[in-house]
Parts: structure tokens; sequence; C-alpha cells
């Protein structure tokens, strides 16, 4: 199985899916490099990156799902940089 490298950018803009949010990330815990949440709160929205190496697959199922939550909108960059698990 292959592994990609990529960034799953997220804008939360209803704060009740935060904790719905948090628990999706957690599923990939493992899988998941780093992120950086930032609170923009004079617009009463959060700006969140997600680095990831993970399967193509597992990448888009957490950003489908991510997406799908109120309020949350999720986009996937990926880098050329492919891995064998």
């Amino acid at each position: 199985m292959k592994k990609r490298v990529a960034v799953i950018s997220v804008i939360v803009e209803n704060a009740e899916s935060v904790e719905e949010l948090n628990r999706l990330l957690s599923t990939c815990r493992e899988e998941i490099i780093g992120r950086m949440g930032i609170p923009y709160r004079e617009k009463k929205v959060s700006l969140i990156s997600v680095a990831i190496d993970a399967p193509e697959d597992t990448i888009n199922a957490l950003t489908g799902k991510i997406g799908r939550l109120p309020g949350v909108s999720a986009k996937t960059n990926y880098s050329n940089i492919i891995t064998e698990c």
C-alpha cells in the first residue's frame, strides 16, 4: 500500500462541530504528523491545518467526513511524496 503526504485545510464556522471534528481527527492520530489551529475570534471562525502521512483512501475519507460536518469545510493538498507502507 502506498502512503501520501498531505495537508488538510479546515475552516470551522460552527463551534458546535468542534467536538466531532476532534473525534474524527483522533481516529487518524497515528497518521497525523501535526496540526495547527488558529482561532480568528474577530470573524468567529477557526482555521486548522492538519499534516498527515497516510494512504490516499484514508486521507480522502477523513477529508470527506470532516467536510460533511455542519459549518465545516475541508480541502486537501497532496505532495508528490509517495512512500510504501
